[in-house]
């Protein structure tokens, strides 16, 4: 059980959560460049889900035990979740320079593999730390703030190759390797990931357990499967409506980083990645063809990735609206909730029908706002419904409803249900959008008004 816990300043709250602006660095870019070097590599559009099965099976591992590991930690000097940031921080900054120069398909596969487990060594913790330092009356208020630094991150994350390649980085010639200005953007991502860890950990202090001898105690007995099954069969059933609600937020946006370059390079830009199988290199004409058509691809890829960073920055300014308005008043989480995914599951639709590429940043800056509300209401009402002692444990097993959505796009999911809304390349943003709205709608199976409003 830990210390009666102070109200904390602003800037107390954001040197603990500032870490996360590395990590969204990391989850932005593989996020928006991830499958623009998968076809990069060769991978055909319904290959992708596939490859990108790593993410949520990683997170599925890792989180939990993450989870668990921390909650049984304190150091004196290093404290309780802080060894886990700098680690995952440390691997995830590796990851990160080697990615881009994957010279298979395979070995990229294998590096986003490394990658998120790396991140997610980092990002586990760092949910706990909020429940560990804020009083309940500023959990909201603390998850809003973080939630605002991940649009920071976000932004300039997605726009890094962009703004790399208005500096003059020349691109290679060589249409079969990464791109420079995706190579140099995620070297810098790999700096920005340690050094908002570090500062984070040089600028904060944890709470010590309130009774060590108790503790040591409980962490002797504690064992990871048994407290694990325990913590599954007694979640509250606040906890599984919650999950239901993340399971098709988590469908969707999954859907969206996986399939958007390949999805709106074709429909919006009408430059889909060319199959280099489909060309004889060995004739002038064919060459000069699809090297044509690689230049227009990566060229509009830019331009999605830019896009798509709208997304960060329009959940950014909606965590900045809710950070001061939250700093003195009571919210209603399920509400924000609902009207924030349904407004971001209307952004997914309206990509169909947008005149031109110029309207595309409307359709993502409305997917903003359910960003900025994923990433802060569904924790800060968990949170307000779980043991404190296990919050590490807890935070790792909600996990769970958001990596096996995932699991199941990547396994055909995303596939077999795009075919719903027909054979266009823009069918899975369809298919997100719907899933968005879906799930703002099971907000309305949370009942309970003590975790609603906060």
């Amino acid at each position: 059980m830990l210390q009666h816990k102070p109200k904390l300043s602003f800037w107390q709250i954001w040197n603990m959560s500032f870490g996360f602006m590395g990590i969204q660095f990391g989850f932005a870019l593989q996020g928006g460049y991830m499958s623009r070097i998968f076809q990069t590599l060769g991978a055909e559009p319904d290959e992708i889900p596939g490859l990108w099965i790593a993410a949520p099976l990683t997170g599925l591992l890792v989180q939990p035990i993450i989870g668990f590991l921390s909650d049984r930690t304190w150091s004196p000097r290093f404290g309780r979740r802080k060894p886990y940031f700098l680690i995952g921080a440390i691997l995830s900054s590796v990851a990160l320079l080697f990615v881009p120069y994957s010279p298979e398909l395979w070995v990229a596969a294998g590096f986003l593999w490394i990658l998120d487990a790396s991140i997610n060594v980092s990002m586990e913790p760092f949910r706990a730390l909020v429940a560990d330092k804020l009083p309940d009356e500023q959990r909201s208020y603390g998850f809003i703030l973080q939630t605002l630094i991940i649009g920071i991150g976000t932004w300039v994350a997605s726009n890094l190759p962009w703004m790399v390649s208005k500096l003059g980085i020349a691109e290679s010639n060589d249409t079969s390797v990464i791109p420079t200005n995706v190579k140099v953007a995620f070297g810098i991502g790999a700096l920005v990931f340690l050094a908002s860890i570090l500062y984070t950990v040089l600028t904060t202090e944890e709470y010590p357990p309130s009774d060590e001898d108790k503790f040591r105690e409980e962490k002797n007995k504690g064992r990871f499967l048994p407290d694990l099954l325990a913590s599954v069969k007694s979640m509250s059933g606040t906890m599984l409506k919650l999950g239901i609600v993340q399971f098709f937020s988590w469908f969707a946006f999954f859907t969206m980083w996986s399939m958007s370059t390949p999805a709106l390079t074709a429909h919006i830009y009408n430059s889909p990645a060319p199959i280099e199988e489909n060309f004889n290199m060995n004739i002038a004409s064919e060459k000069a063809d699809f090297e044509k058509m690689n230049s227009a691809f990566q060229a509009a890829a830019d331009l999605v990735g830019s896009n798509m960073g709208v997304y960060g920055l329009t959940s950014m300014a909606f965590a900045l609206i809710l950070t001061f308005y939250s700093s003195k008043n009571i919210i209603n989480r399920k509400w924000i909730h609902l009207v924030s995914l349904v407004i971001g599951g209307c952004g997914f639709l309206l990509m169909n029908f947008i005149p031109d590429p110029s309207y595309l940043w409307m359709c993502f800056a409305l997917i903003g706002f359910s960003w900025g509300s994923i990433l802060s209401m569904p924790y800060a009402m968990l949170s307000s419904s779980v043991d404190e002692s296990k919050m590490g444990l807890m935070m790792g097993l909600f996990n769970m409803f958001i990596v096996i959505p995932q699991i199941i796009a990547s396994l055909g999911g995303v596939n077999t249900l795009s075919r719903l809304f027909g054979d266009s390349p823009i069918s899975p943003m369809l298919l997100a959008g719907t899933s968005l709205v879906v799930a703002g709608l099971c907000n309305l199976l949370i009942r309970d008004k003590n975790v609603s409003h906060g």
